[in-house]
């Protein structure tokens, strides 16, 4: 009896699935600011992120000051 080759094909993800969809409907224009659009929320995320932190950092710096003295 001979082996018969099996071949494994990657179950595609969501986002891949998303994306096959997005080239589907929309325009190469649409989809490339529609991706920018995304990047600039996340980036926005990030730098909120950012702020609470240094908030945070000169909150302890000013009470450990205040401490001090």
């Amino acid at each position: 009896m001979q082996a018969v080759p099996v071949r494994a094909t990657a179950i595609p993800s969501v986002t891949d699935a998303l994306r096959a969809v997005e080239s589907l409907v929309l325009a190469g224009g649409q989809r490339t600011a529609r991706r920018n659009a995304w990047t600039a929320v996340l980036e926005d995320r990030r730098r909120a992120k950012d702020r609470v932190e240094a908030e945070y950092v000169l909150e302890a710096a000013a009470d450990h000051r205040s401490q001090a003295t």
